[in-house]
């Protein structure tokens, strides 16, 4: 039985076929009348309407005049028919309840969630009741697509919860969904993207054409039976009050609910926000405390230093203080100490906090670089297209580095880099890697410095090098994982084939949210020793190196923590150079304290220049104002 009802047949009254409503038969074949009742419960049909026995029409036999071939299959069963239908408005009343009733984050998932009076269910079902019958078929489709819409933001929702502690921005978060697509082909190849991406637009049609039949099914089925749902809409709004009056919960949930209103409510204020916070970004980014400083005036304690920035992807403090990995990782991070001091190097670490977790390193990365809290895609493509002074631009605009990047992630065009000032760019393509790609990984983190050894550090009479670094080993989805081998053995990267073949299998892992989260810190070990490995074996008198997470990883792997503060480490072989910086307090060593100082990310390129100014003193310079 189909999930809309039909009317009563109409007489062919006016030429051509159409009522005197001008409405035509067939139209009026799949609608309600007045009265609300239809075809589908009216008695048996007789043999005048199926064409005499059962049968579809002949060709040429009025449309109005015929029952469909399935109805004699209800005349012959009624009880199966019957039983079918009270099957499908069932199921068709479930499908609307569970949409209104559905939160929009996996952990808000169960039983009781779904045992609650939704306000919005009671105030539709009455609006519905109270329309005439054309009014109330347009309210019925309309109100069945935005409750399919509605589901689907909620389970995109539940998506961008799990990857990024976050609901889904419906303005600036669009372009995202091409980068999960990409994420999806580097990691389980180009059939399962395609799979993923047939599955999920399936879906949404499934969603919306569903949920608009399950609507107007029931709107239906409440005209035909009008006392009886109109006492029930009367009796549940009397409930909902009450429990709201009383406070009434059941397994620590409100009986009573208006989530549907307090999530649109949410969507539109985010929206505003997000209108809002252009005009104060604005003023925000027109602030430069730097900006009328003169070259020979900038970054003066680190001149002839090399200095290496590098973000060490998703590398977050549950790496360090979940019980789960910080026996590992705080074996690595001594040892790293320990042979660092012994190559005649020492470290300072703190904490920085990221605007981002889960993933959207580029915002971090932009927050570090710019001092502004590059929160969101809004914010970050008005600094790309912007003149702000960049902590890269500040090394380049002094005349006394070669600025570069060595940026493997990147394996396309990357217009934003121009903003970046540097020099010179290396992605993954001009690295000269010929191995295999690691999931979404395009190169090995102990590849990547080697290669920036290769092309840039160990170059004979050049000028002091400021390098971004990106070790993108670490990236999600940890599977499978490069592994430590000797310096001399890398070549141009086809060990790592083999090296590949020992890993583990992305698919596999991610069904364990254990086995992820070991992945993920056998993956921060691997960049760490890279790091380290690294600086033992190429670092000088004259290398300066900062190292920092991006941000936490996601959800499966902090289990629960909302925390966005990332490990910072300053290495450097000159004494003077950890000095300038005695009074930030930060810890001995590459692992900071729990108390350790914790700053904002944006707060790190005014305190930096500031500490390797002249005198290690206060900007020189006079800030702008908007």
């Amino acid at each position: 039985m189909s999930l809309f009802t039909r009317s009563r047949q109409l007489p062919d009254t006016t030429e051509g076929g159409t009522a005197p409503d001008g409405e035509s038969v067939a139209a009026n074949a799949v609608q309600e009348d007045t009265d609300g009742e239809s075809a589908a419960s009216a008695p048996d049909a007789g043999p005048e309407e199926t064409g005499g026995d059962g049968t579809a029409p002949a060709a040429g036999q009025a449309v109005g005049s015929v029952r469909p071939r399935w109805f004699g299959w209800r005349r012959r069963h009624p009880r199966a028919a019957r039983g079918v239908a009270v099957a499908t408005t069932v199921l068709a009343g479930v499908l609307v309840l569970c949409a209104m009733l559905l939160p929009n984050r996996l952990e808000r998932l169960s039983l009781w969630a779904f045992l609650r009076i939704p306000a919005e269910g009671i105030l539709l079902a009455g609006l519905l009741l109270a329309l005439p019958p054309r009014p109330r078929r347009a309210a019925a489709v309309v109100s069945g697509l935005f409750l399919g819409l509605l589901t689907i933001l909620k389970f995109v929702d539940m998506g961008f919860y799990q990857v990024l502690a976050r609901p889904f921005d419906l303005v600036l978060d669009w372009i995202l969904l091409d980068d999960a697509t990409d994420f999806l082909r580097e990691t389980f190849g180009r059939g399962g993207q395609v799979l993923a991406v047939a599955a999920v637009i399936v879906l949404f049609v499934a969603v919306l054409v569903l949920m608009t039949l399950a609507m107007v099914r029931l709107t239906n089925l409440m005209v035909r039976h009008r006392p009886v749902a109109a006492r029930t809409t009367l009796v549940l709004g009397t409930a909902w009050i009450t429990c709201v009056t009383l406070g009434v919960e059941v397994g620590a949930v409100p009986l009573a609910t208006k989530g549907n209103a307090e999530f649109l409510g949410n969507r539109v204020e985010q929206v505003r926000a997000g209108l809002k916070d252009a005009r104060v970004f604005e003023k925000q980014a027109a602030v430069d405390a730097f900006a009328d400083t003169p070259p020979d005036r900038l970054l003066t304690g680190l001149r002839g230093k090399d200095v290496l920035f590098t973000f060490i992807e998703s590398y977050g403090r549950v790496a360090i203080d979940d019980p789960a990995m910080a026996e590992q990782i705080d074996a690595v991070l001594k040892d790293g100490t320990s042979s660092l001091r012994a190559a005649g190097f020492e470290s300072r670490s703190g904490w920085l906090k990221s605007p981002v977790t889960g993933a959207g390193s580029w915002l971090a990365h932009s927050t570090f670089l710019s001092g502004l809290w590059i929160k969101n895609q809004q914010r970050y493509r008005s600094l790309t297209t912007s003149d702000r002074m960049t902590l890269t631009k500040y090394f380049g605009k002094t005349g006394a580095w070669r600025t570069v990047g060595i940026v493997p992630g990147v394996r396309r065009a990357w217009p934003e880099g121009e903003f970046f000032g540097l020099d010179h760019i290396y992605d993954s393509e001009h690295l000269g890697y010929r191995g295999p790609y690691f999931s979404w990984t395009p190169v090995p983190d102990q590849f990547s410095m080697e290669a920036f050894e290769r092309l840039e550090h160990g170059r004979k009479d050049r000028q002091p090098i400021m390098a971004e670094i990106i070790l993108a080993s670490s990236h999600n989805p940890w599977s499978p994982i490069a592994r430590m081998i000797d310096w001399e053995d890398l070549g141009d990267g086809s060990v790592f084939h083999r090296i590949k073949k020992e890993g583990t299998d992305p698919k596999e892992v991610w069904k364990d949210p254990e086995r992820v989260r070991t992945e993920y810190r056998r993956a921060i070990e691997y960049s760490l020793r890279s790091l380290t490995e690294w600086v033992e074996r190429y670092g000088d008198e004259d290398t300066v190196l900062v190292f920092l997470g991006d941000h936490q990883p996601v959800p499966t792997v902090t289990a629960g923590d909302t925390g966005k503060d990332v490990p910072v480490t300053i290495v450097a072989h000159d004494k003077k150079v950890l000095e300038r910086v005695a009074d930030w307090n930060w810890t001995d060593g590459l692992k900071p304290a729990p108390d350790a100082p914790r700053w904002g990310m944006d707060s790190f390129r005014d305190r930096f220049m500031t500490a390797y100014g002249p005198r290690g003193g206060a900007a020189s310079g006079t800030p702008r104002r908007p």
